[in-house]
């Protein structure tokens, strides 16, 4: 017989620990097999899976204090109190495997749940995203909440919400680090955050939302969007559009490369034809980036301008730095002139369509010909000069610096913006800081993996299992596979991580190695001729990976769980 024992008191210390024990002792006596879990609102992480509660006969619940019942809906409950079972363990065994019946949700319960709807958005769509999204939605359901959610990723809305769902709602939840669309949530609460916080803090954040959400109205806008204002949220919001071009364009162009460095100069091939359309998806990448900067910051109205902007930016030689000098300044030039420019109701109509895109187009166009684009065409060739002509020092420094970068947040600002700078001179055919950015955002989850290995003893099952899943996550370069072990653990494993990501970061620029696409992971290096040193860049990433493996295994803690709620013979 399988059996999942669950116990919980108020201080969930000694109590629960002492029934815990003895049941399981008790159990085993009779050759069940059983699985523990001591209650710890703290240490969520802690409890049984839903597929073990599944695998399950029955459940012992053992409790003095209330306890989220939602997550035993449909299979066979018997409760109990701390006191009886301390009393008469066996007892209190036998009546539950005779007694125990099926546990059924109450109408009330369901109707009274809060109902929230939520989005989550990240720059590129992948990690962040739906761990954010599955975050959220196993603490509402331990919490018994109604929650639905809707993924925008980069395949676009997945489970997207109903208007029903919307109506019945008690608030929406926009856990996003780009601008999404709100327009159907009018009238609604709405709470905003990241979906860092989301995903690090799901309960706090679920409970925030539904005290602190807020009707943003025109009247109340500028209070609204306080949040989700600034700099950096705007400049992610264009690197969220402009990365589907980039990643397309350089996989096209080291494509082409397969046939050879020099093949496409030869026209009318296969390969001339990839490099063309990788060249055009590049061309289009300004453009992008400073449309979607510009319409982050003061919505439709602002697009064309900045895309106009951009534009200008490519064909001026000012790049993705022009980029997003154009799109600051056609949003806020956008955002002026809507504040500024007065007229009748009958005539208003006219802004959109005539007024806005006429004035922003012309102010942001003269001021990239006449003033910004020049000067920041000479700074991009300068730099780019001395990306290709720096001596090794520099070099390994610059690698120390962006690999560390790629370790801080872990897909967090300071990530993305090394992410994005390499981005940027990528498409400057400087491909050696994407090299090593790229190196060194696949260490953290691979280095944590290793050290689950290393070190079985001193980590968990559950995380033994994620381990396993994050060495396959930073192998396609997704960093944030290590953040569940760096929310949990981040004072030992961001600097662990930073190490190794300096120290991939360093040997890859001390190698020389190049890069020709912007993603990818390790898939990239089977394209002939897409990295110029492979094997050595393979070496890099190993030994930075070896390197958090291995001090994040002699540092960290062990894992006290399992001791507490061994079974005594």
């Amino acid at each position: 017989m399988k059996l999942a024992i669950v116990t919980a008191c108020p201080n969930g210390m000694v109590t629960s620990v002492l029934c815990a024990r003895l049941l399981d002792a008790a159990a085993q006596r009779q050759g069940w097999s059983t699985s523990v879990e001591v209650v710890d609102v703290q240490r969520p992480e802690r409890q049984l899976s839903q597929a073990t509660i599944d695998d399950a006969e029955w459940v012992l619940l053992v409790s003095s204090t209330p306890v989220d019942m939602q997550r035993f809906v449909g299979k066979r409950v018997f409760q109990s109190t701390p006191a009886q079972a301390l009393a008469d363990v066996d007892a209190v065994l036998r009546r539950g495997a005779e007694e125990a019946q099926v546990y059924v949700a109450t109408q009330q319960a369901a109707e009274n749940a809060p109902r929230i709807v939520a989005i989550t958005a990240c720059p590129t769509g992948v990690a962040h995203t739906f761990m954010a999204a599955e975050a959220l939605q196993q603490t509402a359901k331990r919490l018994g909440y109604d929650l639905q959610v809707e993924t925008q990723g980069s395949v676009g809305a997945r489970t997207p919400l109903s208007p029903q769902a919307i109506a019945e709602a008690d608030v929406v939840l926009l856990a996003a680090d780009i601008e999404v669309a709100t327009e159907r949530f009018a009238g609604k609460k709405i709470y905003r955050c990241g979906t860092g916080i989301a995903l690090k803090q799901s309960e706090a954040t679920l409970n925030k939302a539904l005290a602190e959400g807020a009707v943003e109205s025109a009247a109340s806008g500028a209070v609204a969007k306080k949040e989700k204002t600034g700099v950096y949220k705007h400049l992610l919001t264009g690197v969220s559009f402009m990365l589907p071009m980039v990643v397309a364009g350089g996989l096209l162009i080291a494509l082409s490369f397969m046939f050879g460095i020099t093949a496409f100069e030869e026209k009318g091939t296969l390969a001339a034809a990839l490099k063309t359309v990788g060249d055009q998806a590049f061309m289009l990448m300004v453009p992008l980036l400073a449309g979607y900067i510009a319409y982050s910051i003061a919505d439709r109205p602002a697009l064309a301008p900045g895309m106009i902007g951009g534009l200008l930016a490519t064909t001026l030689g000012a790049g993705f730095i022009g980029g997003i000098f154009a799109g600051f300044l056609a949003g806020y030039c956008v955002k002026l002139i809507t504040r500024a420019v007065q007229l009748p109701q009958s005539l208003d109509a006219l802004k959109p369509i005539l007024i806005i895109p006429l004035l922003a187009s012309l102010f942001t166009g003269l001021a990239m010909i006449y003033l910004v684009g020049p000067p920041v065409a000479r700074m991009l060739v300068g730099l780019t000069e001395f990306l290709n002509t720096m001596g090794t020092t520099n070099a390994v420094l610059l690698g120390i610096l962006l690999g560390g970068m790629m370790c801080v947040d872990l897909g967090g600002p300071i990530n993305k913006a090394a992410y994005a700078f390499s981005v940027g001179m990528l498409a400057a055919h400087s491909g050696a800081p994407i090299a090593a950015t790229m190196a060194a955002g696949m260490v953290p989850p691979i280095g944590m993996g290793i050290a689950t290995f290393l070190a079985r003893r001193k980590f968990a099952q559950t995380e033994r299992e994620a381990g396993k899943a994050a060495i396959i996550l930073g192998m396609v370069f997704i960093s944030e596979g290590a953040i569940p072990f760096a929310a949990k653990d981040p004072l030992r494993v961001i600097p662990a991580s930073i190490a190794g990501g300096a120290l991939a970061g360093a040997l890859s620029m001390y190698f020389g190695c190049k890069l020709a696409a912007p993603h990818g992971g390790l898939a990239v290096l089977v394209i002939p001729n897409a990295m110029n040193h492979a094997l050595l860049y393979l070496l890099a990433i190993v030994a930075g990976s070896l390197l958090t493996g291995l001090v994040y295994a002699l540092i960290k803690r062990p894992e006290a769980q399992e001791l507490t709620v061994a079974p005594v013979s």
